[in-house]
Order: structure tokens, then sequence, then C-alpha cells
């Protein structure tokens, strides 16, 4: 697209904003891409309207990175529909496929194999309800007016006339794929006769959860498939030759590898070069680094504070290190309340000291633990008004102290411990 503001800053996706003083030339974001010559919809890349914006002159490229490591081409998603007619023809019950609720094409060649068997398709999980209601709706999937039903009705067929198409491709600890597995989905409890096919690899740093999901299931007898064992997978990312072949189409003046680690958005930069650009035209930027555009040169000028804005009811952004440390401690170690009472004349304390314990220990089986808490929290009572110390504040901090050393000499637990002081 064409650049017509003046001084707006532009984020950028997992790299930087764009600081634009002038309308310099065109910008040109591939997004997410892969060059397919047989795609699903028959809607082929229109080659020749991105090598006319290239000829009129691009500024600068932003890439896809994800794939670069990879030579040659990625694979047609065509490819996968094979797959899952093979595998739906030796699924002796029960279907489960788990994909991306974005992925339209993969859950496009779902639906196609099931009604080649005549099978009903379940949706679960809220995304993928959503993606293919509104996919349907606006014609980008094709299905049999009778072939999607709700996962309510799934126990009114035999389980060998049942897809299930889920999210939780990645592990996800909410997701329906991971609630299956766990044991704790409402409506849907596996059985040695199902066969689970994840239809992703995983994304860098969800290894782990992606392994459990598939161990928890094998050890409740389901037959699993994944993309070391078959086909059911195709990235949607570009290849080397494919991002060589966006790059010759292009021909930027400059070039920002997007949507990658270091690794890749390094990769990247080091397959420009080899296509005929120089060093100085290319930028590797990182979250909150601001590019600037001249007609002649890209630069890095500035790093704008970038980070995770966290949503927690009606509020936005309101949740701080500090609360996080705090849910951190109370999830991990407990909390324990002291409650006292104090007579608002003398000082002298009317009532307590009280423990309350709140997923600290179990105060019915450690009455001792419990008793000793309240006798150390009246010893320090004690050493404060022997010097003469009233105020709240202090006391709450020798209170808090010497509790908490006291606890860990004793359980070595150290739990967040929050007095209460009362004057009547």
């Amino acid at each position: 697209f064409s650049v017509e503001f003046v001084k707006v800053c532009h984020s950028i996706p997992d790299a930087a904003s764009l600081s634009i003083t002038t309308p310099v030339g065109v910008l040109f974001f591939t997004g997410d891409f892969k060059i397919d010559y047989t795609p699903i919809d028959n809607n082929r890349m229109d080659f020749g309207r991105i090598a006319s914006i290239g000829n009129k002159g691009v500024l600068a490229l932003f890439a896809d990175s994800t794939n670069v490591e990879r030579q040659g081409y990625t694979l047609s998603e065509k490819s996968v529909g094979k797959t899952f007619i093979n595998l739906f023809d030796d699924a002796p019950a029960r279907i489960i496929v788990a994909t991306f609720a974005s992925n339209v094409h993969r859950i496009q060649q779902v639906i196609s194999a099931a009604e080649h068997f005549n099978k009903k398709v379940a949706l679960s999980g809220r995304s993928m309800i959503n993606t293919v209601n509104v996919a349907c709706e606006l014609g980008y999937i094709k299905v049999n007016e009778k072939t999607i039903i709700d996962i309510n009705d799934i126990n009114r067929y035999r389980p060998n006339e049942i897809v299930l198409l889920t999210t939780g491709s990645q592990g996800e600890p909410m997701s329906a794929m991971t609630r299956m597995a766990n044991g704790t989905h409402r409506k849907v409890h596996l059985d040695p006769t199902d066969t689970v096919i994840l239809s992703a690899t995983p994304i860098p740093g969800n290894d782990n959860q992606v392994s459990s999901v598939i161990n928890k299931l094998m050890e409740m007898g389901v037959k699993v498939i994944y993309s070391s064992l078959a086909d059911v997978h195709v990235s949607g990312h570009a290849c080397q030759e494919e991002l060589k072949l966006m790059h010759s189409l292009v021909r930027p003046k400059f070039f920002v590898p997007l949507h990658g680690e270091m690794r890749h958005l390094k990769c990247h930069a080091n397959l420009a070069l080899d296509l005929g650009m120089k060093e100085k035209d290319i930028v590797i930027a990182d979250n909150g680094n601001t590019i600037e555009f001249t007609r002649k040169s890209i630069n890095l000028v500035d790093t704008k504070f970038a980070s995770n804005i966290l949503v927690d009811g009606l509020g936005v952004g309101d949740v701080g290190n500090v609360v996080l440390r705090d849910r951190r401690h109370l999830s991990e170690d407990g909390l324990i309340v002291v409650v006292i009472t104090l007579d608002a004349r003398n000082k002298e304390v009317i009532a307590g000291p009280d423990i309350i314990s709140r997923g600290f220990v179990y105060v019915k089986e450690n009455n001792d633990l419990m008793e000793d808490c309240k006798s150390v929290v009246q010893k320090v009572l004690d050493e404060c008004y022997t010097k003469n110390i009233y105020d709240w504040s202090t006391l709450k901090h020798n209170i808090r102290e010497t509790l908490k050393k006291f606890l860990y000499q004793e359980i070595k637990r150290n739990p967040m411990i929050l007095p209460v002081i009362m004057e009547v």
C-alpha cells in the first residue's frame, strides 16, 4: 500500500514501528504466505499483480521468515487431503482431528474426507465453531447441509459415523483437545477405539505441551497420528525458493524480515544478500524498534517500550508486575492471615492472635503448627510493647518477618503473610 501519512507510528507484528515523515513510497507486507500451485479453492496467487507493484517501485518489503531455513518449496495443501482419505478409511471408529481453527483449507479437507465416507462432522472449541460458521456463510467452506451436527448429538450416531473437528493442536492448556486428553471435556470422552489426528506441527516453544497431550492420549489407549508418523500437515509458510520468487517479483529497495526468531530473521537477511541486496539496505528489527525511512536510506532510530497488555475482567493493562508477582506467590505458597484485635485506649490485645490459612496447610491436621504460630505472634507483640512500639506498620512488619523465619525453619515453606490489626 502507498504510505500517505505524516509522522505516523505503525505497529508491525513481531518487529518494530515505522516512522514515516513524508510520503516516500510503497511498503509491501507479505503476511504469512506460501506459493501453492494447486490450492484447495483453485484461487492461485496473482503473480502478475505482485510483479506490477514491483515494476512501479517498492520502497520496502516486509516478509515472512518462518520457513526460511528450509530449502525448496512448501508442499501443496492438497497432499494432506490424500492422507486424510487413507486414515479415515483405516479408522475403526470415531475420528478426532485437531488443527488450527484459522486453517480454512485444512478444515475443508477434513469435511470433504468425512463426506467421502458419509460421516457426520461435529465441532469442538469456540474458535473452531466461529471460524467454520463464518467460512460457510461466506462460501469459503463447501459442505453439505446435513454433514455438520451439534456436538451434543454425537451419541445419537454410531462411533464410525463421527468425525470431531477440534482446536488444541498446540497443546494449549484449556483447549478442547487437551481437555479430552485429561478426561475433563464435558461432552467428549475418549476410548481406545478412537483415532486422534494432530494435523499440525508444534510451534517452537510448544513441543513439551504437544508431547504431553500425545503421551496422555496413548496412556488412554487411543491411536494417535501426528506429523512424525504420517503426512497430516504441511506448512503454511514459504520455503527458500518461494521467498526468492517473492523478492524477485517485488524487487524492493529496502528489506525488513518479519515473523520468526532471530535465527530466522538473520537467515532471511542472508538470503536477500544472496539475491543482490546491499547490507545497508536490510534492517533486522526487534520488538519496539523504530525504523525511519527516507527515499535513500533505512535506519533504526529509536526504541519504544513494547510488551504484553494484560486483560483481566474489565481492566485492560492495569495488572502490573507487582500484582502478577503476588498472584504467583499465592498460587505457589498460599496465604496466612494473622488477625489481632486491640483495645483502642491501652493497646492491649482483646482477641487473637487468630491464624487463618488459605492454600498453605490444612488447619485441622496442623493444630500444633497453628498454635506455635500464635505463640510466635504473641511473643512479637510482647516484645514490641516492652519497647513501647505501638504503631501498626512496625507491628505488622515484625509479625511478618518473625513468622516468616519461623515457618521456613519449621517446614521450609514461604507463604504470603498478611497481618490484620483492628482497634475497638
